[in-house]
């Protein structure tokens, strides 16, 4: 099993949940049905010094609320989203990129996770993540879900790669 220090030199794609990773895993909902989701500013320069770093980053998600749609746009990501298989979504996304799951980490939180951990090369959870993904993970966070998640697995990726912090 590699570490992320031994892993890091080929890795070519980022991939993320959105719930629960990008979000603390609350939904508010107003009188009229409307859907709201709370997520890290922090996440974003994170993310844009993976893609500085040549590392492309897509958020899999089965979620599907618009705020999916929206968050990745104002961040810049790629995403899929209303995936009933995950595993198919990210192989089709990688196909098209000419990236394969070996090439590629997956940082989840839930038990709808645990088919594309299985899959992908470098398998990791936020630290408030399920029992079942925290077994499958090679690396756990610090941060819960929402609580600047994504911008710490992003900084360590950037360690790992070249040895200096965001």
């Amino acid at each position: 099993m590699k570490t992320l220090e031994a892993f890091a030199p080929s890795l070519r794609c980022a991939a993320f949940d959105f719930d629960g990773v990008f979000t603390d895993n609350s939904v508010y909902v107003s009188e009229t049905g409307e859907e709201f989701v709370r997520c890290s500013r922090a996440d974003g320069i994170g993310l844009a010094v993976l893609r500085a770093l040549g590392i492309c980053c897509v958020v899999i998600s089965t979620e599907k609320n618009p705020v999916v749609a929206a968050r990745c746009r104002k961040l810049g990501i790629e995403f899929r989203q209303n995936c009933d298989d995950k595993v198919a979504a990210l192989s089709e996304f990688l196909a098209a990129e000419g990236i394969s799951m070996a090439e590629t980490s997956f940082l989840g939180n839930d038990v709808n996770d645990l088919a594309v951990l299985s899959r992908v090369g470098f398998p990791a959870a936020v630290q408030d993540a399920f029992p079942a993904v925290l077994q499958v993970a090679r690396w756990v966070g610090q941060c819960r879900g929402g609580h600047g998640a994504v911008r710490e697995f992003c900084e360590f990726i950037a360690i790992a790669r070249q040895g200096t912090k965001l």
